[in-house]
């Protein structure tokens, strides 16, 4: 495997000769430093009100249920009208969901119920947003720079996941009320950037009524391609089996003493290592070895996981969820990049709402995995197993997708 410098233009001029490219970086980014401080506000505020594990499980269910139910309906949307108008609306929705929970935190007591039933309305109007933003990225810039357009804009994604916890968490800290105000009005920010962005439908229209055809075209469309397959559900698993974030609030609280200001820097350092990798790659492409770099880092990944989980040392914790970032920016800028530049434009709010259906969804279902091995066999047995897990699938993965070990460049399959 080798990497290049990338071909002209360079990251800097990218972004100035790409005036679109640089409103959705800003979409992206703020969107995701809301959504990693409300990750931390709910976490803690159902911790600290129920002292369960099981609550963080109910977590991930509540934004779980949601996605299952309407995902499959968010990838023919996405293909049928403007891609910046879905997002702005699915924003503006969360917004107004945010804005009516702060005002219920004022005058009533901590309860874990009010909060699941927030994430669930959230959770629907947000499972819109990813189809339409993954969709329209590729309509902004030339297929020869969409590898390092999916690096920066993935790095731009974990910068905020790096700032977005820790403020969060500094906030929290004097008031919870003041976090979700302040999540709340960065909701409402991306949701005017979306706006800015309309005017970039799909390249195709669908019947007026949505068809079974329509809903389930991006699944036989990945279920046919060998590669498709072994890049989702790879990373399918791996988040799935080695996702710890739900495990966070307990490491932070009893396992590690370090508070909630411990607890976002805990969230954020899978962002640091992640936005240093991706900064990386947005200068210098992936040449060869594609799919064996993605088996590596997807490896990396477990073995990062196990370390964290074993770990009682903040520092050495922290840098272990560093080296996750890591290796999982390595395998998502491989992954995106080969999903959408194998997609046909008219296909590819399908194809990116079954993407978020295998990852996304693996994400949340892991939340609901890892709170409840951990309320049965204990939270770092939980942790530890789930990144042995990982290092189980890739060595699977590997022998039954052939194809994906042979995986060289990563615009091969460009249309």
């Amino acid at each position: 495997m080798t990497i290049r410098d990338a071909a002209p233009p360079n990251l800097w001029g990218l972004l100035y000769e790409r005036p679109k490219l640089r409103g959705y970086l800003v979409l992206r980014a703020t969107d995701e430093l809301a959504a990693q401080m409300l990750n931390v506000a709910v976490g803690w505020y159902v911790y600290s009100a129920t002292h369960s594990p099981m609550s963080l499980a109910y977590v991930g269910l509540a934004q779980l249920i949601p996605t299952v139910a309407l995902v499959l309906v968010a990838g023919p949307v996405a293909d049928r009208f403007d891609r910046g108008k879905i997002v702005a609306f699915s924003l503006a929705a969360q917004t107004i969901c945010l804005a009516l929970f702060g005002a219920w935190m004022t005058i009533a007591v901590p309860a874990a119920g009010p909060v699941y039933l927030l994430l669930l309305f959230v959770g629907a109007a947000r499972v819109f947003v990813f189809p339409a933003m993954s969709a329209l990225l590729p309509r902004l810039i030339a297929v020869e720079e969409f590898p390092r357009a999916v690096a920066v804009s993935s790095s731009a994604f974990q910068i905020c996941g790096i700032a977005g916890p820790a403020i969060g968490g500094l906030i929290y800290a004097v008031s919870g009320t003041a976090l979700f105000a302040v999540v709340t009005a960065l909701f409402a920010i991306a949701a005017i950037q979306g706006f800015r962005l309309r005017g970039a439908p799909a390249g195709d229209a669908l019947p007026a009524a949505v068809t079974d055809r329509g809903m389930f075209a991006g699944l036989r469309y990945i279920f046919a391609n060998r590669l498709l397959l072994a890049l989702i559900s790879l990373d399918l698993f791996a988040v799935l089996l080695g996702g710890v974030t739900a495990l966070l609030p307990i490491y932070a609280k009893d396992i590690l003493a370090v508070g909630p200001v411990g607890l976002g820097c805990l969230r954020c350092a899978p962002g640091v290592g992640a936005a240093i990798v991706g900064l990386v790659l947005a200068h210098r492409t992936i040449a060869r070895g594609a799919g064996t770099l993605m088996l590596s880092a997807v490896a990396g990944f477990g073995l990062a996981i196990v370390a964290f989980a074993l770990s009682r040392n903040f520092v050495l914790s922290l840098a272990a969820l560093a080296a996750a970032g890591g290796f999982d920016m390595v395998s998502m800028v491989i992954r995106q990049t080969m999903v959408q530049v194998a997609t046909p434009d008219a296909m590819r709010g399908r194809v990116s709402a079954v993407n978020w259906l295998f990852i996304g969804t693996s994400a949340e279902l892991g939340e609901f995995e890892s709170g409840g091995v951990a309320a049965l066999f204990g939270t770092v047995a939980s942790a530890a197993l789930g990144g042995i897990g990982t290092l189980a699938v890739v060595a699977l993965w590997a022998w039954i997708f052939p194809k994906l070990r042979r995986a060289d460049r990563l615009a091969a399959h460009a249309d």
